[in-house]
């Protein structure tokens, strides 16, 4: 985990700078952490993006209570386990290291009312397409029947085209990363489930 320790320590070093009390946290991989103009896009819910680059849902669990000092959010909001999968692990510990986050969530905050957002499909991933969705089948799953301050948000299904494919407007070169129309699809999503909750 230490190929992290740079981006942990920006986060910790921000925190420190931090000249508001923010309401609502987004964890996870570069998914977050590239979601340019993200304060703008939630203003209701004064967010902070707790988002480091490349990290596996592994890395947000193990790195979750040193990230998290010094924080009293209302909301958790969270995506990862994309590139859990992209290194070739398997749907079965994703799941896994989903349960020790909510343990690390219920041990530090409570019963914070928390998000997941589901694995997005990637063109660049396609190949584990499968794997993706049983991921998610896996985690929607365990939110479902163990844990009621968690809220499923899916978007795999909302970046899908017409044809079953991932809509190609939604990301980036690399087929990996999103563009700003990914990510509106991704705001529309979670301002609903926010405000269903």
């Amino acid at each position: 985990m230490n190929w992290y320790e740079d981006d942990i320590m920006r986060l910790e070093k921000e925190r420190l700078e931090l000249t508001y009390k923010p309401e609502t946290i987004f964890y996870g991989s570069s998914s977050i952490r590239m979601w340019a103009g993200l304060k703008e896009d939630f203003p209701g819910l004064n967010p902070a993006n707790l988002g480091f680059g490349g990290s596996t849902l592994a890395a947000c669990t193990w790195y979750f209570d040193r990230v998290m000092t010094g924080y009293e959010p209302q909301k958790l909001i969270f995506y990862a386990g994309d590139n859990d999968l992209g290194d070739g692990r398997h749907p079965e510990e994703v799941c896994i290291f989903f349960q020790e986050l909510t343990q690390r969530v219920t041990q530090h905050f409570g019963a914070l009312p928390c998000y997941f957002i589901s694995l997005k499909p990637s063109i660049s991933r396609w190949h584990l397409v499968e794997q993706f969705k049983y991921a998610n089948e896996l985690i929607s799953k365990e939110i479902k029947d163990k844990h009621p301050n968690w809220q499923w948000i899916d978007i795999f299904s909302k970046m899908l085209n017409a044809d079953g494919q991932p809509n190609k407007e939604y990301y980036a070169e690399d087929g990996l990363h999103m563009t700003r129309k990914g990510y509106l699809v991704w705001k529309a999503a979670i301002e609903e489930a926010v405000a269903h909750s």
